[in-house]
């Protein structure tokens, strides 16, 4: 297990982490995701020993390996500019790193083949990267990783320089390669969709500081605060800034009760998805007066943008019957259950404040 201890990390007196706490387990997938200069790359390479720790340590096991350089920690990384040599064939690219080490050719051949077969290398090994598409030379940067035999693979976004297509393909072969090799991975990006798909836990980050640690389904379904209630998710959470008195939240002409320990707040935020805002609405949900503003197609479904007494939603409409259109006037409604609170000082979720006061 890889231990992260009250990391933190200033570049010329600025603050890039500060005391970051996380433990990836044996055989993880974890995804760093956050905006850009959040701080997920600079985690990256803190872990790989490109740079150095400011203050805290990292372990890995029972060892501290904060002081260690990045050839002692044996962890490969790949970089979202795949880092290949252009005058050496796909072979000769994979296999460097052993030569350079001197290994016998009868050890790292079996490494060779086996890798070529795993991601669909065979018939490409003579060739020079220049005659590879974006997603072969992100598999060689792969290949030449896994031959190592690290003890964590490091990815820092390594499908951002790709097309819709290729990012597909090459998102594939790197979870087809994790369910193979069951070695530790901590992957970097910016695409929540992307954390979301590939992720056995996610790290959400923010500032220099992790925001929610977990699941991808127990952070679509429980945001921590207002920040992850926001990134996680696609279409993006509605947010709304309302109003509160004797204990409810004022939507309208609709009341939402406040959780106990909250009734005396004057102001909350509201989020709500728009995959469970519905223009049919059923008997107890919240139901407001709407007009359609846009309509966006996104093949089977519609994404209806909607003006409310309570300010402008968006909600997801799929493609059957009378699809409305701008300027229609209708009632959109969805279930308090689906209702996310959030503090508007602390802007931390009123369920999580409740569970840890």
């Amino acid at each position: 297990m890889l231990k992260l201890q009250n990391v933190s990390k200033q570049f010329e007196g600025k603050a890039a982490l500060s005391a970051l706490s996380l433990d990836i387990h044996d055989g993880e997938f974890v995804v760093l995701v956050g905006p850009s200069g959040c701080g997920k790359s600079t985690l990256l390479r803190l872990i790989a020993g490109l740079e150095s720790v400011s203050e805290g340590a990292i372990w890995l096991g029972d060892e501290e390996i904060t002081a260690r350089s990045p050839r002692e920690r044996n962890f490969a990384m790949i970089f979202q500019n795949y880092a290949l040599f252009p005058h050496l064939s796909v072979r000769d690219n994979i296999t460097f790193g052993m030569k350079v080490r001197n290994e016998e050719k009868a050890s790292w051949q079996p490494r060779l083949d086996r890798v070529a077969q795993m991601l669909q290398l065979d018939s490409l090994l003579d060739r020079k990267p220049a005659k590879l598409s974006g997603g072969q030379r992100q598999r060689v940067a792969m290949a030449r990783a896994i031959v190592r035999n690290p003890t964590l693979f490091l990815m820092d976004e390594p499908l951002s320089n790709l097309d819709a297509r290729l990012r597909t393909e090459v998102r594939d072969s790197i979870m087809a390669m994790h369910q193979q090799l069951k070695t530790s991975t901590i992957y970097v990006t910016h695409d929540q969709t992307e954390a979301m798909s590939m992720a056995d836990r996610i790290v959400v980050m923010n500032g220099g500081h992790v925001q929610q640690v977990g699941r991808p389904e127990h952070l679509y379904a429980h945001p921590a605060n207002l920040f992850v209630a926001g990134f996680i998710g696609s279409p993006a959470m509605n947010l709304l800034s309302l109003p509160c008195a004797n204990g409810e939240v004022l939507l309208g002409e609709q009341r939402l009760p406040l959780p106990a320990h909250a009734a005396d707040l004057h102001n909350v935020w509201l989020g709500i998805r728009p995959e469970h805002i519905t223009d049919a609405p059923e008997e107890g949900h919240l139901v407001l007066p709407a007009t359609v503003i846009q309509r966006e197609l996104m093949g089977a479904d519609y994404q209806l943008h909607v003006s409310t007494p309570i300010g402008n939603l968006r909600y997801i409409r799929r493609h059957r019957g009378d699809v409305p259109n701008k300027g229609n006037t209708l009632s959109v409604g969805f279930s308090p259950l689906d209702c996310h609170l959030f503090n508007a000082e602390t802007r931390l979720n009123l369920h999580q404040e409740r569970d840890h006061a």
